[in-house]
This record gives structure tokens, C-alpha cells and sequence, in this order.
């Protein structure tokens, strides 16, 4: 099974500076290099050619977004609709002396190092978390003592209706791994708060990051980051290992033997090999433990085959 068609959807689009691609596959875009194509795979130019865009669209086009796609699986059935990519226009970085300005496009490595370079301090957590900004904020991704809502000054959004919205941080109810942003909403941009600091620390900050992930992470496989969320008072990955997962494997995906909150696909597998066997995880942890896993990956699209255990229900 594909994505569900639309009668006339690419026909019915509202005008777009930039770029419209149908059945578009998305695969080589995601880490993982597996999942379906998109119906109609809509890169803007800017965030008015967004909001244009959206606000002219019918509200019954169902719309995805998309960025570096380091934390997500695209089911092989693939995204119906419409599926937002934000690309050269999104992803330019302004130093200021207290901060960054950036586009939603922006890699998180990329904006640390131009804070660095600038000579800020309080970023270097970034280099740390693979992905977009944009991404970023809308999970509020966090690592090695960090996250975007101890950072964020402002995002700018384009609501599923088209309006341009500037919201900080108390309208975004930042939690762990969570932000509250409007259903449907895109993050387009963000600034970022940085403090003055001695660019040899900081340099030296960014290195141990990069070392430690090297070291405890498999950042050379095909995989897609942190799998679920660490329970209170709990982590993950020794729930994973208690239950005896490290190394297992459905089809062609695998739980990474150098850490077991990790998927891999070893080459072959498809979105249902890996979606199925974090599911399957999920069932050994819950069965060996009493511990319920959440998922920390995004799972968007249609199924071709029902994962393995009983899937978490997804919004």
C-alpha cells in the first residue's frame, strides 16, 4: 500500500515560489534511508511563500513536516497530501552579541560552530544533537546538559492557517522532549541566547561532545538517534539491555550493540523493520521490567505492515 492519493491534488495547489515535487521519495532524506514517497513534496522559498502558501490550501489537505529527518521514520506506505520541506531559505545564521539568529533549516552543528566562531558560549550542546533547529524546537532536543527551552529567546512559526507568529518560550510549554506548538504549525526561525566566552573553552567544549558521541554512540550506521525517552529516574538503554535487546533484529534493522537505544538499519531494511522492532523492544522491556517506553523517534505515515507487540497509539 502507498499513500493515499488525492483526487486533483496537484492541480489544486495554491501557487509556490518555490518548488513542487509529486510522489517524491523520501528515503535518501531520512537518516534511517528507509520509508515511503511523499504525494507532493512542497519546498518554499521563504516563510511568506510558506504562509501564502498554507493559507490558501484546503484545510482538508492533510500537511507533514519534514526537516533534517534524524529523528523520524516515514512509514513505507509514504505521507498523503502534502509534505513541507524547508530548505536554502530557512537555513541562513546571524551572531549578534548575545545570541543567534537562525532558520529553522539550520543544522544544530552548524549553529554551534557559528556560535563559536562569534565567540558565545551556552551552545555548545548542540553539536551534540544531529538535526534541524527547526526540529530542535519542536521536540526541545537536549544533550550533554542542554536543551532549547534553557536557550530560546523567541521562534517564528507559520500557522496551518498562514499567519506569522513570533511566540517565546512561555507560549511553547517546553517539557521533556515536548513543546506545545500550535497543531500544524512550522517552525521557521528562532534566536538563541549566547553568552560572551573564551573561544578556546568553548572549542575545547565541542570537542569532548563530539569525542564522547564518537565514543558511545553508532553516528557512522544508518540510524535515528535516540529511540525512546528515558523514563523518570530510569534510562532507556538499561531498561533495553535488562530485557536482553542489545543486538536484536527484525528484517534488516537492528538494536546497536555500542548502544542499545539505538536502531540501525544494517542496509536492508524497510520503516516497518525498524518501527516493528522498537515495537518488539518495547514489548521485552514492559514484559521484563513493568517499564512502559515511549517513543522518542517520530513515526509519520501509512503502514505497510503492522509492527510487531502492540504499537503505541501515535497522534
Amino acid at each position: 500500500m502507498t499513500a493515499a492519493r488525492l483526487p486533483g491534488l496537484l492541480e489544486s495547489l495554491p501557487p509556490l515560489r518555490g518548488r513542487v515535487q509529486a510522489n517524491a521519495k523520501l528515503a535518501p532524506f531520512t537518516w534511517f534511508r528507509a520509508g515511503g514517497a511523499a504525494e507532493a513534496l512542497v519546498r518554499p522559498a521563504d516563510a511568506e511563500d510558506l504562509a501564502v502558501f498554507l493559507r490558501e490550501l484546503p484545510n482538508e489537505v492533510p500537511v507533514h513536516v519534514i526537516g533534517a529527518c534524524s529523528n523520524l521514520i516515514i512509514r513505507d506506505g509514504g505521507l498523503p497530501g502534502v509534505t513541507i520541506r524547508l530548505g536554502r531559505g530557512f537555513s541562513t545564521i546571524t551572531a549578534e552579541a548575545d545570541g543567534l539568529v537562525a532558520g529553522a533549516a539550520a543544522l544544530d552543528v552548524t549553529v554551534a560552530e557559528h556560535a563559536a566562531a562569534a565567540g558565545l558560549t551556552g551552545l555548545e550542546f548542540l553539536s551534540g544533537i544531529p538535526g534541524s533547529i527547526g526540529g530542535a524546537v519542536a521536540m526541545n532536543a537536549g544533550a550533554y546538559g542542554g536543551d532549547l527551552a534553557t536557550v530560546l529567546d523567541w521562534a517564528e512559526i507559520v500557522t496551518r492557517t498562514g499567519e506569522l507568529r513570533r511566540l517565546v518560550p512561555a507560549e511553547l510549554a517546553f517539557a521533556y522532549r515536548h513543546a506545545a506548538l500550535p497543531a500544524g504549525a512550522v517552525v521557521t526561525g528562532v534566536r538563541l541566547r549566547g553568552q560572551p566566552g573564551a573561544p578556546a573553552l568553548i572549542a575545547t567544549r565541542m570537542a569532548e561532545i563530539r569525542a564522547n558521541r564518537e565514543a558511545s554512540q553508532p553516528i557512522r550506521a544508518r540510524t535515528g538517534g535516540s529511540t525512546f525517552r528515558n523514563p523518570d529516574g530510569m534510562k532507556a538503554w538499561e531498561l533495553i539491555d535488562a530485557a536482553g535487546c542489545r543486538g536484536l533484529t527484525r528484517g534488516g534493522a537492528m538494536v546497536s550493540n555500542k548502544h542499545c537505544n539505538f536502531l540501525i538499519n544494517t542496509g536492508t531494511a524497510s520503516a516497518a523493520d525498524i518501527e516493528g522492532l522498537g515495537e518488539e523492544v518495547r514489548r521485552r522491556v514492559l514484559a521484563a521490567t513493568g517499564a512502559t517506553l515511549h517513543w522518542e523517534i517520530r513515526r509519520i505515515g501509512i503502514p505497510i505492515d503492522i509492527p510487531a507487540g502492540k504499537p503505541e497509539v501515535v497522534a
